[in-house]
């Protein structure tokens, strides 16, 4: 049961930017930063302070312009980190900590007792200076679930505000993800956040299944962006939310369109045409039936209508148009067809399609109509 007052955060900026070869500038992130901010998104998870030089110059920055939204600085599991961020201005912090055997043995050298305290001592370092503290289970596809359930006491009980359950390498299907989400909710009454990877195209849904076993917060970045197969992609949730669960995070659908394509050129890599919501065939018409219908409803074949996500709907000629199709063009482009020009017509449409493996323009069409015309004018003479 989807909860009312769940919360979408932001991290197009830290982990979406931790996309191998992604590199955002200053400039870059302020934008983005205002752009989402505009959209209505009011949780960012804003970069890494500690990394210093520009990144720490940029977060200075953001911090700096006042924003609405709540911004959040992402910190290893070192006070020292923490101390940095919070010196700086930040009023939240996150705390990454791995809670698998596998990662506390690989990635930090430490073990569980370790953890257990450590998080303890940081939690209770940050809260003593008022901050928002959220903090990480990382790699909960490979930790028990009674220890997932320890540490989530361990960590409400040392004051923190938010534990996020992230699905590091992306390997959890809904149904085990969701269940992880369920007993740490009915163990302990700590807030918990979805961070799902996509690495199996799963990120979305376990994201949804989260939500719907007692998450209240969850990621999204721009596009999907992130590390390896990158995250739930942004547009994808707020509008299956508000869609298919009757649930509104707050975000202004028609700046969608909008912030993928700037993060697609910030990040020279835009999302292929057939990517839910954003990309550009969303509202794209080929097939004769499908254009037929369309002309007739708009709701026959598109469960959302572009104008509330930013998008605009074409009609594309190709090899399976259909009649109804390469009339409604030439009639755009100030052409009254003769009928019983039209099967030819479409026959040699699907001919140039073919050969040029790619829809066939207006201009196309157009000098495709005069050929057939002029065909039927020399055989009557």
């Amino acid at each position: 049961m989807l909860r009312d007052d769940i919360i979408l955060e932001d991290t197009t900026l830290r982990d979406g930017e931790q996309s191998p070869g992604i590199a955002f500038s200053k400039e870059t992130k302020i934008k983005i930063h205002d752009l989402l901010v505009v959209a209505g998104v009011r949780w960012i998870e804003a970069g890494i302070p500690v990394m210093g030089g520009e990144e720490l110059e940029t977060m200075k920055a953001l911090l700096d312009r006042g924003s609405p939204a709540k911004l959040v600085a992402w910190n290893r599991g070192i006070k020292d980190d923490i101390k940095l961020s919070l010196d700086i201005g930040f009023k939240a912090v996150h705390i990454g900590l791995p809670t698998s055997q596998l990662h506390l043995k690989a990635s930090i050298n430490k073990d569980r007792k370790w953890l257990l305290a450590q998080a303890a001592d940081l939690i209770k370092y940050a809260k003593d200076r008022d901050a928002f503290v959220s903090i990480s289970a990382e790699d909960v596809a490979r930790t028990e679930i009674p220890f997932l359930q320890e540490y989530a006491g361990c960590v409400e009980e040392a004051g923190a505000d938010r534990l996020r359950v992230s699905d590091t390498i992306g390997i959890l299907p809904p149904e085990a993800y969701s269940e992880r989400i369920r007993s740490i909710a009915e163990h302990t009454s700590i807030d918990l956040q979805c961070h799902a990877h996509n690495d199996f195209g799963l990120a979305v849904a376990n994201t949804l299944a989260g939500l719907q076993n007692g998450a209240r917060y969850f990621h999204v970045t721009v596009n999907g962006i992130g590390e390896r197969a990158g995250m739930a992609d942004l547009a994808q949730m707020v509008l299956a939310l508000k869609l298919l669960y009757g649930r509104d995070v707050g975000i202004d659908g028609t700046k969608l369109k909008e912030l993928s394509n700037l993060v697609a050129e910030a990040t020279h890599c835009a999302p292929p045409p057939w990517q839910p919501i954003v990309g550009d065939n969303v509202f794209a018409h080929e097939s004769g039936i499908h254009v037929n219908g369309m002309l007739k409803n708009e709701r026959s074949f598109e469960p959302i209508l572009p104008e509330e996500v930013g998008g605009e709907r074409r009609y594309v000629l190709g090899k399976h148009s259909g009649r109804v199709n390469i009339r409604q063009v030439l009639v755009a482009e100030g052409i009254e067809p003769t009928e019983e020009y039209m099967q030819r017509c479409l026959d040699l449409v699907r001919n140039q399609a073919i050969s040029q493996s790619g829809p066939v323009s207006p201009e196309q069409l157009k000098g495709i109509y005069q050929r057939v015309v002029t065909e039927n004018i020399d055989a009557a003479r």
